[in-house]
């Protein structure tokens, strides 16, 4: 599979069925992170992958409502760091945008493994300071909710989950977000 592919291919699902979490899962995709680029190779990203059955239980108690599929996931992965570790030019603070790309990079490299790789906003994230013992000065920034796409859809999920299940969300036009040469205002 090549990058276009994958990034084609990379969805978020939310029906999942277990797949097994070995050490050497865990160190290729923490490889695909680790050689993506960042600010002076500052290298600010911060992974916890959480498999134990224990863990993975209390971490479930950090998740909001919505995200009840969520508790089938094989692993999930916190996503932290903290402008300290990154280049802080002016105003610019770059952790947020390294840390963004180098987990694309491991979404992806999950994607051409056949994984579902599926970050998340609904969560808790002093519940998962306290749940994973990160320092309290790191920015929780997401969690990456990881299994195997199931055949059948989850029950727990919404009808708008549901229909996402089925069909990929729209895209926004290239028309909205693309610019040449000059920002100019889009007229409704």
């Amino acid at each position: 599979m090549d990058v276009k592919q994958a990034i084609e291919e990379r969805r978020a699902y939310r029906s999942l069925v277990p797949v097994e979490i070995t050490d050497e899962l865990i160190n290729d995709l923490a490889g695909s992170a680790q050689l993506f680029c960042s600010c002076f190779n500052n290298q600010p990203w911060r992974y916890v992958f959480v498999y134990d059955k224990d863990v993975l239980e209390g971490m479930r108690d950090a998740l909001s409502s919505g995200n009840e599929w969520a508790r089938s996931a094989s692993m999930i992965i916190a996503v932290f760091s903290k402008p300290e570790l990154d280049c802080q030019i002016r105003e610019r603070k770059y952790y947020l945008f390294d840390t963004g790309m180098a987990t694309a990079s491991l979404i992806l490299r999950a994607t051409e493994l056949g994984l579902v790789a599926h970050p998340i906003a609904g969560f808790s994230p002093k519940k998962t300071r306290e749940i994973l013992s990160l320092p309290p000065d790191v920015e929780v920034i997401t969690l990456v909710i990881v299994g195997k796409h199931a055949d059948s859809t989850s029950p727990a999920l919404s009808e708008k989950q549901i229909a996402a299940e089925k069909e990929r969300p729209e895209r926004i036009p290239l028309s909205e977000f693309v610019f040449r040469n000059k920002y100019k205002e889009q007229r409704e």
